[in-house]
């Protein structure tokens, strides 16, 4: 213990608290309340909280002299209860801090009261809840008080001591809730004996129980008239306690989530029970029973004389001694007593008028070190408030480890030290001893703790311990030739240890210096797997490949870390080693280009296959083709050259029958190239395929050659795709029908039938006048007589279906002659009312009253006019304006400079006839009427009310352009000068 810091300190706290009240003969504290009890029956309550005091008369209405016997205030400061004893006997009262007087219990007037058991986990400020009393004739009484009854509520008679009467000294009590109910325990101490009491239900009826079972009870040697008894109070809970007897101090844990059942049926609580000896508070001399105690949390304040020594409960060391004040103008006779403030967490001694505050400084600064001395490793190091101490706790339990040649646990003990000791002296006593085990576990147990900014440190003593590791492998095969077979052998443990440390590890190892160790012990195996960690895939690839476990390598590349490079670099390999799983796998992976794989394919396609083998490129490629939808040459023109080379061509000509291409806008029907395909074709003697490919590139004459080498019925096929060039078809039909002439044999009537039946199949296409010469010069004609009377009956009705149509035309010419004749002969009735469309004036209006149209010859004294079939009219200037006005720019302009020439035209005649030029007028003549006849086309050409060109009008804006002016000036404003207006008031 350090001498030189005290932990606790002794202050002067009121000199004369009793107020010339009498001398102190009682005290008791909560929450910052000091109640004292007098010689002359009064209680001095000095409130601390508040900063205010007040005193109470307890001896009024009483004979002779009065003494406060006891006084007892609960641990909230609120409830006060204090016995009075005289010549008219003892009497007990109750008081509350908001009471101004006290109230006598009178139910128990004639008892002497030793001590109170206050209920912590329920009393409140205005409710004492059940409290249980203590007095001097050995019995145990139940009360409760309200504040607002200002009187007790009950007191009920618990338990009486029969075996041996003794008066009850101290009680302590502490209850809990449980899932049974309110649980009991109760610590009662007589000058002799420490009693329990415990049970589940109400006080009553756990004191009634005892009168069917025997007390529990703890009895010493000796007897000592100031029987305490402490609990210390932690978080609202007892934790342990002290008894005061007259023989030591009985003290022990308090553990009250145990129930360990005594054959009595009592529930003891008690833990780690120890008796301090008075004869160690004392250097040799007859030992001094104290005359009070106090308990905190790790230490006895103990009243011995007029000093207070403080006694280390764990260490039962005296560590501190402390001295009063007691000047030369103090009447007091030493100190009487203590007492303890368990909310506040204060201690108080007290004399015949003085009182002193005990403070704790800081108790628990050296408890580390007390438990480290008995050993008590786990309590030494929860004690601890910094990592030195820590360290120093680790370094005890090493060393002992290490004496004792327990040398894993010294290395977990060392590992867990950070400045005390360097990690060198550490290692080398593990290698000076040669213990590699113990130097792995240690570093094992330091990477643990590091932290994760020695980067440097961890990567060094990662590798140091996978090199032990690695050592301890080796030796383990070399001790054990049946390791390796045996699974349940320390070889194979070692072995996942070491993968399950590189992949902890696998981050702070360097990858070069890991592998080089790995390489250099020739763990092939924990290469690999480290290589795997370390996504080194390429490494862990290339082993399976050696090893031939082909889908373990294909498992690695189907990773989704794993790049596709790697598929494409090791194809080739995988595809010779396992062409099944290799296929599946790429057929897996929708990422792969194809393309890439060529390579690969070629080389397993190079290699002989049996008949019923199945294809795996074959099969890989039509599932990129099919399924894919593939569109790269190569890929096609790969499948099609592996296709020509099987012996049944039914799939090649189903690949080439395929339109790949098929609902793409200008796209091709097929990506393979045909000329390739023609060539690889004509090789390998694919004749189908070779017509097949002559068709589609538009060579049908060479398809057809070459199909009627081989079958005429495809040929005849071939020769039907030819729709839209009518000459090519038939010499297509004309090579077909050659062969068939030529190749048939037999009667020669039979062949003629035969050629008859072909021309049929031709659909007319061919007569027999075009198969002729094919026959011999020698045939005879009398075998062709029906098929040439048949021609010419198909000719006679072509030329009578020829006159036929030609009769028709010319009814419909002369038609046509009819109309135009009867066209020029039209004519319109117009009403004398009639009125233009436009400017709504007569259209049979006099010329002086509308000016005449340029560029019109006026009939009469009328404007010129036009009339439409619906019945609209329209003066010609109106309906020049009106339509240039609805047509677009172009149109517009087009109209008016027809009207321009024509108004040109029109004033050089007048000019002839009016002058003496008369030159060309049939040719000025005849350019007007094209020009008229071009305006009449431009703007008659239908009736603009009821033609497209009103129809186009619905999508032109109600204000045009050129009106934005005008509709602007009918928007609304806000007047620009109110003050210049004047309000006219309407009637109503």
């Amino acid at each position: 213990m350090d001498q030189g810091r005290q932990v606790f300190s002794v202050d002067l706290l009121e000199r004369y608290a009793t107020k010339n009240r009498g001398m102190i003969t009682c005290m008791a504290a909560g929450n910052d309340v000091i109640v004292l009890g007098t010689s002359k029956g009064w209680i001095i309550r000095h409130d601390f909280g508040l900063g205010n005091s007040n005193d109470v008369d307890l001896s009024v209405g009483r004979a002779g002299e009065q003494s406060i016997h006891k006084v007892f205030v609960d641990p909230g400061g609120s409830h006060c209860i204090a016995t009075v004893t005289g010549v008219g006997g003892a009497e007990t009262f109750y008081t509350h801090a908001k009471w101004p007087k006290p109230r006598v219990l009178s139910r128990l007037k004639g008892l002497v009261i030793n001590a109170v058991a206050w209920n912590r986990q329920q009393i409140t400020e205005v409710s004492t809840k059940e409290i249980i009393l203590g007095t001097q004739d050995g019995q145990l009484f139940e009360m409760a008080v309200d504040e607002k009854d200002k009187r007790e509520k009950y007191i009920k008679f618990l338990f009486e001591l029969e075996e041996l009467p003794e008066a009850f000294m101290a009680l302590q009590m502490e209850t809990a809730n449980i899932s049974s109910g309110m649980r009991y325990y109760v610590m009662a101490v007589t000058p002799t004996r420490l009693y329990s009491f415990t049970g589940i239900g109400t006080l009553e009826s756990v004191f009634a129980s005892y009168k069917e079972r025997a007390v529990h009870f703890m009895e010493l040697p000796g007897e000592i008239p100031n029987s305490e008894l402490h609990f210390f109070i932690k978080q609202r809970r007892a934790v342990h306690f002290a008894w005061l007897s007259g023989t030591g101090i009985y003290h022990g844990g308090l553990n009250f989530g145990a129930q360990h059942s005594y054959p009595n049926g009592d529930e003891n609580f008690v833990e780690n029970k120890a008796l301090l000896d008075y004869s160690k508070l004392s250097d040799g001399t007859e030992a001094v029973k104290p005359g009070s105690m106090a308990l905190s949390e790790y230490h006895f304040l103990l009243l011995i004389g007029n000093k207070v020594k403080v006694v280390n409960r764990i260490s039962e060391q005296i560590i501190e001694e402390l001295q009063f004040d007691t000047t030369a103008d103090s009447v007091s006779r030493g100190i009487i007593g203590l007492c303890s403030d368990a909310s506040a967490g204060l201690f108080y001694a007290y004399d015949q008028n003085s009182i002193f505050q005990v403070s704790v400084i800081d108790e628990g600064r050296d408890m580390w070190k007390v438990y480290l001395d008995l050993k008590v490793y786990a309590a030494a190091l929860a004690n601890c408030r910094d990592p030195l101490q820590r360290d120093q706790v680790y370094l005890v339990q090493a060393e002992a480890a290490f004496t004792d040649k327990e040398y894993l646990r010294a290395a977990s003990f060392y590992a867990k030290i950070n400045y005390v000791i360097s990690f060198e002296e550490v290692t080398l006593k593990f290698i000076s001893i040669n213990e590699p085990e113990a130097l792995r576990t240690f570093l094992l147990r330091k990477l643990d703790n590091l932290s994760k900014d020695d980067k440097c440190q961890i990567t060094m003593i990662s590798t140091w311990a996978t090199e032990l590791y690695l050592d301890k492998i080796n030796r383990l095969l070399l001790e054990d030739d049946t390791a390796i077979e045996n699974r349940d052998s320390e070889y194979h443990s070692v072995i996942q240890e070491f993968r399950a440390f590189m992949s902890d590890c696998k981050d702070v190892l360097d990858e070069a210096t890991t592998m080089k160790l790995l390489e250099s012990y020739g763990r092939v195996e924990e290469l690999v797997y480290f290589a795997n960690l370390k996504e080194q895939y390429e490494i862990v690839v290339h082993h399976y490949i050696q090893q031939g476990e082909a889908k373990k390598a294909l498992d690695v590349l189907q990773k989704s870390s794993v790049s596709d490079e790697l598929q494409y670099k090791f194809a080739p390999e995988l595809i010779m080693l396992d062409a099944y799983e290799t296929v599946e796998a790429w057929m897996a992976n929708k990422n792969l280009n194809p393309r890439r794989l060529i390579t690969a394919m070629m080389r397993y396609s190079s290699e002989p296959h049996a008949k019923n083998e199945t294809h795996e490129v074959i099969k890989y490629l039509e599932f990129c083709v099919h399924r894919l939808h593939n569109e790269d040459p190569g890929i096609h023109n790969l499948l099609l050259s592996l296709y020509a080379k099987q012996e049944d061509d039914s799939a090649l000509l189903r690949f080439l029958q395929c339109k790949f291409g098929k609902g793409r806008e200008n796209g091709p029907e097929f990506f393979y190239d045909p000329k390739y395909a023609l060539r690889l074709c004509l090789k390998e003697k694919r004749t189908r395929a070779c017509v097949h490919i002559y068709s589609m590139m538009s060579m049908h004459e060479e398809a057809v050659a070459l199909a009627l080498q081989i079958d005429p019925e495809l040929a005849m096929a071939e020769a039907d795709k030819v729709e839209d060039d009518e000459d090519l078809r038939k010499k297509l039909w004309l090579m077909v029908a050659k062969h068939v002439v030529k190749q048939e044999k037999g009667a020669k009537r039979e062949n003629i039938r035969k050629a008859i039946a072909f021309l049929k199949e031709t659909d007319g296409l061919l007569k027999i006048e075009d198969i002729l010469p094919f026959f011999p010069d020698f045939a005879l004609i009398d075998d062709f007589k029906e098929a040439i009377c048949s021609s010419l009956e198909d000719y006679n009705k072509q030329i009578e279906q020829l006159k036929e149509e030609m009769n028709d035309a010319t009814r419909g010419a002369d038609n046509i002659r009819n109309d135009i004749s009867a066209l020029t002969q039209r004519y319109a009735v117009i009403d004398r009312d009639e009125e233009c469309g436009v400017c709504k004036r007569k259209i049979l209006m006099m010329t002086g009253d509308f000016r005449m149209a340029q560029g019109y010859t006026s009939a009469g004294p009328l404007a010129p006019f036009y009339v439409f079939p619906c019945g609209h009219s329209f003066h010609a200037q109106c309906l020049i304006t009106h339509v240039t006005s609805c047509a677009h720019e172009e149109q517009a302009e087009h109209i008016l400079d027809l009207q321009k020439q024509l108004t040109l035209l029109g004033s050089e005649t007048r000019r002839d006839i009016n002058g003496s030029r008369s030159d060309e007028p049939i040719t000025n003549t005849t350019t007007a009427d094209k020009l008229r006849s071009e305006l009449d086309d431009a703007i008659a050409s239908e009736c603009p009310f009821c033609g497209e060109l009103m129809i186009n009008e619905i999508t032109l804006p109600f204000i045009k352009p050129e009106d934005s002016l005008n509709s602007a000036s009918w928007d609304l404003r806000p007047p620009t000068n109110l003050a210049n207006q004047r309000t006219i008031s309407l009637p109503v």
